[in-house]
């Protein structure tokens, strides 16, 4: 009969946790790579290259490129489709309201409703930033595969699903020795 530990499977809370005390190697580089990325994104902003290198925040980028691909919303709709609160979003989307980025209409069947739209102009700059941080991402990974470059995204794109809505009320306390 196996023991114990030979019947725990890789997706066992008591494989998590056996892996997390005996300091599995990966998991410490891991969380120390995501750190310097962290970093050094947030020092680059990863904004791209040429004129348009750094030329937008994150927030606003975010915000710009949801209108886009999903089209005009409200402040809640949007809010929620970003996971962040509605106040944070009327306080991100006001710059780009006065910066001509984003128009600001009354909804069409609710008058008392706002929906907020991406304008011509919000649309051309967020192309030339789009754009500019393709070019960013060409230039890192120049001498990657296209195999490599479609691993890292579908990873890169798998991480950010799995800490979407992570909180730190939501993650569990790690069990106590």
């Amino acid at each position: 009969m196996p023991t114990q530990p030979d019947m725990m499977t890789e997706n066992s809370p008591d494989h998590a946790t056996s892996e997390l005390e005996a300091g599995n190697p990966v998991l410490d580089a891991m969380q120390h790579q995501v750190a310097v990325f962290a970093r050094r994104a947030e020092q680059t902003r990863l904004g791209g290259v040429g004129q348009a290198r750094n030329s937008m925040d994150r927030a606003a980028y975010l915000l710009l490129n949801r209108l886009d691909q999903v089209g005009p919303m409200g402040v809640k709709a949007l809010a929620s489709g970003m996971g962040i609160d509605s106040s944070t979003v009327t306080r991100q989307v006001a710059p780009l309201v006065d910066a001509g980025l984003v128009t600001r209409t009354t909804h069409p069947e609710d008058g008392r409703a706002v929906v907020l739209e991406l304008s011509p102009h919000g649309s051309t700059r967020l192309e030339q930033v789009r754009s500019s941080r393709r070019e960013l991402m060409a230039l890192l990974t120049d001498e990657w595969s296209e195999e490599e470059k479609e691993t890292f995204c579908m990873l890169l794109t798998r991480f950010n699903q799995a800490m979407q809505g992570i909180q730190p009320s939501t993650v569990p306390d790690p069990p106590a020795s």
